[in-house]
């Protein structure tokens, strides 16, 4: 990477006489409610993403809960079906909208300044805005369960005319929390690119960047493209249902299947956009325990890069079994097997970084470790689902649903948690309990595989997704799968034990506790003081 040298001027305590014109309180941070309603400090704003984040977790995964309650036994048990779908919709927009996107957002917020030796990041005011609308957005969402006729219940990805001509009357809520969502990450996005393309310490060269801070750029751009997308589908399905248009019903003109290429349009970026900045975590984490440097940075450079432009190019593989033609088909097909180039030069620079390196287990490392191997589970059943005739068995079973909680849960979710681990120490100025992380990291393991991997199994027999009751024949498996849902759901209970202990107290952390850890971040004082570099380091 690079040697850091930090200019002595610096203000260790956070006491800055620096103003930065957007911060009344230049003497640490000011108390009470209003420091974090008006915050517009990089710090307290990802602090308040990654919390939200945790939040919506634990309220997407006690709608799982009411999944796998329900499917614990063939029949119908608990709830009634259209409460079922409303269950497995507002889970999953909950997980992909609440839980990954604004955790990592909030890792951005924390660590980009500090990893590129930035005072904050470029439009303060516009990130205390681009948080504050989040818990609204989801507050409309999640109100709509409560009204007459249910929330959603047409699937995360609502497709038409489930969405327009069968969804009921909450639809409206829906639309206006999806597009209050993706302004957010618009202004979060254009912040992160601004701050990165602005805002670098001299002699931070591109190429000297942190990988973290490269994914996050890609990401940002990914999300600039792909959100405007998504909102024009909510918005054609919005005048579709309340204005008489017919953008997607045949009847007047329009086409069903229009509407799944905007969907996937703006879904299958989407899908990148919440595991790059995984990548980045994992090339942090992997070489401090390795004690070594990054395997091939370039290479990850571009791999990241050729990843998003690619991601552009796939996303009908999401609808062979809609009637495509032949050649569309065998487009789609190749261009999704080639996307796995890319992907295994990472995991094979992560093994290589590790290879001969004196490796040390810790927390954050375990679900480093954990993350390549099971994420690796998830990229070839994805190879699985990309060949076309293997797809048509595949569509629509739990063989699907299967592949892509190993990407999104041991991926997506593992990278947070290994962040987490990694960087507290940072964040608190406290180490946390190893014992307990420990205990987090096993249960979780072994309950999430108990949970996702016998899924593939109920798949290739046969078993739909999206369905409250099912064939007696699959009721083992199921039985299994619930009991592994239970396990993991009360593991992150742990977590949160973890994160509140760490806070709360408990032995002081050296400004760099991990021996092997390279970067800016780790120059600053533990915990990082409120305002981080009042005068730029050089890096050299």
């Amino acid at each position: 990477m690079s040697t850091i040298t930090q200019d002595t001027t610096e203000a260790h305590d956070g006491h800055s006489h620096d103003d930065h014109g957007h911060d009344d309180h230049h003497h640490g941070a000011p108390k009470g409610i209003m420091r974090w309603i008006l915050t517009t400090n990089h710090k307290d704003i990802g602090s308040l993403y990654l919390w939200f984040s945790f939040i919506m977790f634990l309220t997407g995964g006690a709608m799982a809960m009411v999944i796998r309650a329900e499917l614990f036994q063939p029949g119908l048990q608990l709830v009634d079906p259209n409460f079922f779908n409303q269950m497995t919709t507002v889970h999953g927009l909950i997980m992909v909208f609440g839980a990954v996107m604004p955790a990592f957002t909030g890792l951005a917020n924390w660590l980009i300044p500090m990893m590129i030796g930035a005072p904050d990041m470029a439009l303060p005011r516009m990130n205390n805005w681009s948080f504050w609308i989040l818990p609204f957005a989801f507050a409309i969402l999640l109100s709509s369960l409560f009204m007459e006729g249910g929330g959603p219940n047409f699937g995360w990805t609502f497709y038409a005319p489930l969405s327009t001509t069968y969804s009921p009357d909450t639809t409206a809520l829906f639309v206006f929390s999806v597009h209050i969502m993706g302004i957010s990450s618009i202004m979060g996005a254009i912040n992160v690119v601004v701050t990165i393309v602005n805002m670098r310490a001299p002699g931070m060269t591109w190429m000297k960047l942190p990988l973290f801070v490269w994914t996050w750029l890609i990401t940002a751009f990914l999300l600039i493209a792909v959100m405007p997308v998504l909102a024009g589908a909510v918005t054609m399905v919005l005048t579709d249902k309340y204005f008489g248009t017919s953008f997607f019903d045949a009847a007047g003109g329009g086409d069903p299947v229009m509407f799944q290429h905007i969907f996937w349009f703006f879904g299958h970026p989407e899908v990148y956009i919440m595991i790059l900045p995984s990548f980045g975590i994992i090339s942090a984490i992997v070489p401090t325990f390795s004690r070594k440097k990054l395997f091939g940075y370039s290479s990850m450079v571009y791999a990241t890069s050729s990843i998003a432009i690619l991601s552009f190019l796939v996303w009908a593989h999401h609808m062979f079994t809609t009637g495509m033609p032949v050649f569309a088909e065998l487009f789609f097909m190749y261009c999704t097997m080639l996307i796995a180039v890319p992907t295994g030069v990472k995991v094979f620079n992560w093994v290589a970084t590790m290879w001969r390196g004196s490796i040390t287990f810790e927390t954050p490392m375990l679900f480093a470790v954990a993350f390549i191997i099971l994420f690796t589970i998830g990229g070839f059943s994805g190879l699985m689902l990309a060949i076309t005739p293997a797809d048509f068995q595949y569509h629509d079973t739990y063989f699907v649903v299967a592949h892509f909680h190993y990407v999104l849960v041991t991926g997506a979710v593992y990278s947070i948690m290994a962040a987490a681990y990694y960087w507290l120490p940072k964040w608190t100025g406290h180490m946390y309990s190893e014992t307990l992380g420990r205990w987090h990291f096993w249960c979780s393991t072994i309950s999430v595989n108990v949970l996702f991997f016998p899924m593939h199994f109920l798949g290739l027999a046969g078993m739909p997704r999206r369905i409250p009751d099912y064939a007696i024949q699959f009721a083992d498996v199921n039985q299994i799968v619930s009991i592994g849902g239970f396990a993991f759901g009360l593991s992150q209970l742990i977590f949160l034990a973890v994160v509140i202990k760490c806070i709360r107290g408990g032995e002081k952390a050296a400004d760099k506790p991990w021996e092997g850890a390279e970067g800016l971040e780790w120059t600053i004082a533990s915990p990082a003081p409120y305002h981080s570099f009042t005068t730029p380091p050089e890096v050299k």
